[in-house]
């Protein structure tokens, strides 16, 4: 997540540097090649290139509001379990027995060990979410793929707990949990359903009532809602027919815009040719923006700096649930760094 109030030249650069390239050479060229070669042939009436333009910004308006939906719905799934989880948390310390066969410090233990297991589910379930499919960015496989992977890496490297997912669930999980994560394809469903075996055997020991029970199986069914509502989002792009078809008319947009500007600019006169490359480079670089903005943001899990920060809620969650258990050695906040939040 961007956290800069507004976004800086680097981080434009970065998302779209290279396109901007491109967009100069073209616009570039065409004007050279009318200049000095006289090549009136090649350009085509500004009426059907603003048409087209004006289709094209409809089209990428539609799937830039489809885009941040899906951001904005990722970013309430993440809301809805930092509120759950204080909840659960605060029941299962809250509720006490007057069963003097449960050893006090036996139920404090089983309590810890339910919330531990929770904060390695959260973890658990957003290393999950950082797995990358193929229709992602990380994936592609050309140069601009490689530049998000180097783009992922720099992230990593800027956030010493990025990655470190397995040193969590190995010290909020039981050796026995722990050496089971690599039997499960989905591990984070399999801590839920250990939780609701320890809930229902706090039930049965009578440490705590089936009115109790109830309220702690529903919240984790809160999870399960939550996890499967975040998968949804993963696991089904946005619909490739809008996305793909936005992109190849930005492109054809972008090849025919210096063809009409470049006619319209020629009547100032020779300096008109020139002038209109800014012109030219400017539009264009507009139209690419909008593309790249929607591109991007249609993934909120993809591991980039358009993510919804799901490190930086885990931690907060993290400390939330310790201190309520009477923790004081705490992890620290984790921070944005270059005006970006993980």
């Amino acid at each position: 997540m961007i956290t800069t109030k507004y976004v800086n030249y680097k981080q434009v650069l970065n998302l779209s540097g290279a396109h901007l390239i491109l967009i100069s050479i073209w616009c570039t060229l065409i004007a050279v090649l009318f200049y000095f070669f006289n090549w009136q042939w090649m350009t085509i009436p500004w009426v059907p290139v603003a048409l087209i333009g004006t289709a094209e910004a409809f089209l990428v308006g539609f799937k830039n509001n489809q885009a941040y939906d899906r951001l904005w719905e990722a970013r309430k799934i993440w809301g809805g379990i930092v509120n759950s989880s204080r909840s659960f948390a605060s029941m299962v310390y809250a509720f006490d027995t007057k069963n003097e066969e449960i050893g006090v410090f036996d139920l404090e233990d089983r309590k810890k060990r339910i919330v531990n297991r929770h904060i390695a589910w959260l973890y658990s379930f957003r290393e999950q979410l950082l797995v990358p499919t193929e229709w992602e960015h990380i994936s592609s496989d050309n140069k601009f793929g490689n530049i998000n992977l180097r783009r992922n890496r720099l992230i990593k490297a800027g956030f010493p707990d990025y990655g470190r997912a397995p040193i969590f669930l190995h010290k909020y999980l039981s050796e026995e949990e722990y050496d089971l994560k690599s039997q499960y394809k989905n591990f984070a469903t399999y801590l839920i359903s250990q939780q609701a075996k320890d809930i229902n055997e706090l039930k049965n020991m009578h440490a705590i009532t089936d009115f109790n029970q109830t309220q702690l199986q529903n919240a984790l069914n809160e999870f399960y809602g939550f996890q499967g509502q975040a998968e949804r989002i993963k696991k089904f792009p946005s619909p490739r027919q809008f996305a793909s078809t936005a992109f190849v008319f930005n492109i054809l947009f972008i090849l025919l815009l210096p063809l009409g500007l470049v006619n319209e600019f020629a009547k100032l006169g020779d300096w008109g040719i020139w002038t209109s490359i800014p012109f030219c480079i400017i539009i264009g670089w507009i139209y690419i923006i909008m593309e790249l903005v929607g591109d991007y943001s249609e993934n909120p899990f993809a591991g980039l700096m358009f993510d919804v920060p799901m490190l930086s809620i885990c931690r907060t969650i993290e400390i939330d649930l310790l201190q309520m258990g009477g923790e004081t050695d705490l992890p620290e906040p984790i921070a944005s760094k270059n005006g970006v939040l993980v």
